[in-house]
């Protein structure tokens, strides 16, 4: 889910950050720690050399970013070493009334600066590594020739509301590109508390009858304001058997361990290509985050260009 909060307070703190920022010890007000000061997260980026902000330091700094906001907390998620040799990326998820948003920024060796935004491919073919990744991995439901030029992977999460609005702008790209190749990748979100169960009768659908999938998708977004973690597999239950399967035995798939293994590996492989929050689409390789309705036409000429390129 994104976009959720107070656009202002994000740009806020992107501007804060193209300068120096000193920050001055302040006593955590926010969620608890998940480590000590001085104690370093286990090293999971390509250029394991940054040397770790503590999350006492991160807390006091995003307090001093964000203390006048007296609705807004904070969890980190985490802090990793980035792709880039000697950068430390944050992720921080922000929660206030308005909803939650996930941020993340990344420190410079020095310990004193810091850079909000994202981290892009750069290179002649910079979208080839992520494209790559994924021709590999993709193994969720598809729509579009299997030889397509052009393979468009989309990560979603059926309880994230900025999925659902995203997706009559989705829809209406993959028919207005009945060449491309679609594939829907789970991607259940940690934040919400029935996406994974819904991942797991999504995944059972979409093997049981690929047809079937995408009636179940779009009908859960539909409904995705009725279902709660308490009603989930009654809810899921019976969109399965609208969608032309049958719901009990979707519902015992769901609780299988085969079922997590698939849902696992789609997460995994998300995160492989950095994807951070839902819903996130690859064109080639090329990543899009935003969908606003009045793009549609800028969507249309990424694919038609990444056909254009495809193989030069």
């Amino acid at each position: 889910m994104r976009r959720l909060l107070n656009s202002s307070l994000i740009l806020i703190f992107a501007a804060s950050l193209a300068t120096a920022q000193n920050t001055a010890p302040a006593s955590p007000s926010k969620p608890p720690s998940l480590a000590k000061e001085g104690e370093k997260v286990t090293k999971l980026g390509t250029h394991a050399t940054a040397d770790l902000p503590s999350e006492a330091t991160i807390d006091s700094f995003l307090q001093q970013q964000f203390g006048y906001e007296k609705d807004l907390t904070w969890k980190i998620n985490s802090i990793r070493p980035s792709g880039v040799a000697d950068l430390a990326e944050v992720n921080v998820l922000l929660a206030s009334p308005q909803g939650q948003q996930a941020m993340r920024f990344y420190v410079a060796p020095d310990g004193a600066h810091a850079l909000a935004g994202e981290i892009i491919p750069f290179g002649a073919r910079p979208f080839d590594s992520a494209k790559k990744v994924l021709e590999k991995g993709i193994t969720g439901p598809e729509r579009g020739p299997k030889e397509a030029s052009v393979t468009i992977v989309e990560f979603g999460d059926l309880q994230c509301p900025a999925c659902k609005a995203a997706q009559p702008t989705i829809e209406a790209l993959v028919a207005a590109e009945p060449s491309a190749r679609f594939v829907f990748q789970n991607f259940p979100l940690e934040m919400h508390n029935w996406a994974a169960k819904g991942a797991a009768y999504a995944d059972c659908v979409g093997r049981a009858s690929n047809e079937a999938f995408w009636k179940f998708v779009s009908k859960a977004y539909e409904t995705q304001s009725d279902i709660t973690a308490a009603n989930a597999d009654e809810k899921l239950t019976a969109l399965a058997d609208g969608a032309g399967v049958k719901g009990a035995d979707i519902a015992a798939c769901a609780l299988t361990p085969e079922t997590k293994k698939h849902v696992d590996a789609s997460l995994a492989l998300g995160k492989s290509v950095d994807v951070t929050g839902t819903p996130t689409l690859f064109i080639n390789g090329r990543r899009v985050g935003s969908f606003n309705p009045q793009m549609l036409d800028v969507y249309k000429s990424l694919v038609e260009f990444a056909a254009s390129k495809n193989g030069n």
